[in-house]
């Protein structure tokens, strides 16, 4: 979840290093700092809150410096403040951290034992002294890290700088880390996350997991070695030369990244459609559904959990195979009953979510096929399923996710036409077709959904309800209001408020709900409902229909534009731009909501 850059070469770290840091701003922080070495000296300096104020401490002491490491922090362990916030350091060592120490107490008291202190309160500063203290018996730096690594348990990433050292020293289990070199000039860069390397490198690796990664300015050819723990060479990696793309860094005229992610996602429809029709992603898809599993295991964490509940509808309805959808947190603690000739499957934007990277670990080992459905090609994910799909949603920097589940959602659908062999037909390129049509006609009219929004911002309670395939998108719904607005939501299958919800229902509480022509008559009478105590209606429905008209304070008719089974995403772009608008009246930090990190690398 933390934000982690490091750069040594021949420039000025602190340039790259600040810059890196304000890139990965969007993935959610509290604190952020940078250590650097000067005269064989390690230098700290960090400070609570946002990135500006980091700056405002450094700016006016012209630091200059050929290596050094920044961070941004998620609090898990220890409270917000500067003593807590990273890099940690001493005498020897500065160190950078994402993840947690899950045996830190035990190695806290042992190192105590032996005579090393504490200033803060996080686990990351036990890495920092047990490594100091095998630094002390090794005199060797990638020895001591490595032995220390071994020690260490749980999934975390380190970068660790030393006094006398210009290289970076880097490795990880189960965290996001990626190295990078510039041809031109052979300057090193690490970081948690690709895109704060865009523009600076040329070449960047993924390396797997317990593989120490050394980077070295100085050398004349490969900038980067790799070594697994006994010190021998590693080839545990994988090199990604493709450029990104810096523009995503521009909000291009809207006002917040979220809502331009919300706008992108016409034409990201269009792509993915021409991507997985033709060339290797169509080869790919097809050897994937060669073998059709009897059961699907899906694990995933929000609303990429919310688009696994639309993908278990269509393979259930379309191609007869049963579906179990689970929150990944939960899933292995239930221990689940898992075969061989099974599919796990794993919905992740950033393919760096620990608790799906966990589950897919389980169904690993008892040797099932794994699939995912991921954004960022080369992320952990990624490199551990047996096969991929990507979503080819591009960089998503706004924290709550828009275009990531509408590409998640049709991947799903295009994998449930592929086991029916149904991808280049004419029946999935209408429905692609009908589908950007549908979703352009709800972004010109988005002053309607924002007139909506200016109504029912101030209500504190929301409770969405939908039914059949829109059950998943009351989810999400709520979801990504709860994430931007800060008011309460919940998501409801409709015929389940009358089983207790309805009990909230007064003038006071707004009822958004989604009224389709599936199950329509069952739908419709659940909010008269609501309707009936008084609650507040909001519905989304199909256009020109006078009993949803009848029932509604305020209602929002679509035209599905023929759309037949990828509906669920129209309604939800309808939902994205509600919860944009209410919490834009609100004033929160929509991009930046507050205690949220974009990529959850902790469990």
């Amino acid at each position: 979840m933390c934000g982690i850059v490091g750069y040594s070469g021949t420039g000025n770290t602190v340039d790259p290093v600040i810059e890196g840091l304000a890139r990965l701003e969007y993935r959610g922080y509290d604190s952020a700092g940078i250590s650097i070495i000067n005269n064989n000296e390690i230098q700290i300096y960090k400070k609570e809150g946002k990135l500006e104020n980091l700056k405002n401490l450094i700016g006016d002491l012209n630091l200059r410096a050929a290596t050094g490491i920044g961070h941004t922090r998620w609090a898990t362990h220890g409270e917000v403040n500067d003593t807590n916030a990273h890099p940690h350091g001493n005498d020897e060592f500065a160190i950078v951290h994402n993840g947690i120490i899950e045996n830190a107490q035990s190695l806290r008291e042992d190192l105590r034992s032996k005579g090393f202190e504490f200033k803060s309160e996080t686990d990351t500063e036990t890495f920092l002294n047990q490594l100091t203290f095998e630094y002390q018996t090794e005199k060797d730096i990638p020895k001591a890290i490595s032995r220390t690594f071994e020690k260490v348990e749980g999934n975390s990433a380190f970068v660790v700088i030393h006094k006398t050292s210009h290289k970076l020293f880097a490795i990880k289990r189960s965290a996001p880390l990626v190295c990078g070199v510039d041809a031109k000039s052979g300057d090193v860069y690490v970081s948690s996350d690709p895109y704060a390397l865009v523009g600076f490198t040329t070449k960047i690796y993924f390396p797997g997991n317990e593989v120490l990664c050394i980077g070295d300015y100085q050398k004349t050819e490969e900038n980067f070695e790799f070594l697994d723990l006994k010190g021998k060479k590693s080839n545990d990696f994988k090199i990604q030369k493709k450029e990104m793309d810096l523009n995503v860094a521009s909000k291009g005229g809207y006002d917040h990244f979220m809502l331009k992610e919300i706008y992108e996602q016409p034409e990201l429809v269009k792509k993915l459609h021409s991507i997985y029709t033709s060339g290797k992603s169509l080869e790919n898809l097809n050897s994937i559904v060669a073998k059709k599993p009897p059961f699907v295991h899906v694990a995933a964490c929000g609303t990429a959990l919310h688009a696994g509940y639309v993908i278990k509808n269509f393979l259930e309805r379309r191609n007869a195979i049963r579906v179990q959808t689970d929150f990944a947190s939960e899933f292995r603690y239930r221990e689940p009953a898992l075969n061989e000739n099974e599919l796990g499957l794993f919905i992740s934007q950033s393919g760096e979510t620990a608790d799906t990277l966990a589950c897919q670990e389980l169904c690993e080992e008892k040797k099932l096929e794994t699939l995912s459905i991921v954004n960022v090609e080369g992320s952990t994910l990624y490199r551990n399923c047996t096969n991929n799909l990507l979503i080819h949603a591009g960089m998503e920097i706004g924290v709550a996710s828009t275009k990531a589940f509408t590409q998640q959602v049709l991947v799903g659908y295009l994998l449930s036409q592929a086991y029916n062999k149904q991808v280049n037909s004419e029946e999935t390129a209408n429905e692609f077709d009908k589908l950007v049509e549908a979703i352009d006609k709800v972004l010109d009219r988005a002053d309607e959904i924002k007139q909506i929004a200016k109504q029912i911002y101030n209500y504190n309670g929301f409770i969405f309800t939908g039914r059949g395939d829109q059950y998943p998108i009351a989810l999400e719904g709520a979801l990504k209001l709860k994430e931007i607005a800060y008011v309460h939501a919940e998501g409801y299958a409709a015929g389940e408020l009358k089983h207790g919800p309805i009990s909230l229902i007064d003038e006071n509480m707004v009822n958004i709900a989604i009224v389709t022509p599936d199950l329509f008559d069952k739908t419709y009478s659940n909010a008269q409902e609501v309707k009936a105590r008084r609650g507040v209606m909001v519905v989304v429905g199909e256009e020109n229909n006078a009993d949803l008209e009848e029932v509604s304070d305020y209602y929002f008719g679509l035209d599905f534009c023929g759309v037949k089974d990828t509906q669920p995403i129209i309604t939800n772009i309808v939902l994205q731009l509600l919860s944009y608008h209410i919490a834009k009246l609100k004033g929160t930090d929509i991009d930046k909501p507050r205690n949220l990190a974009k990529s959850v690398t902790v469990e």
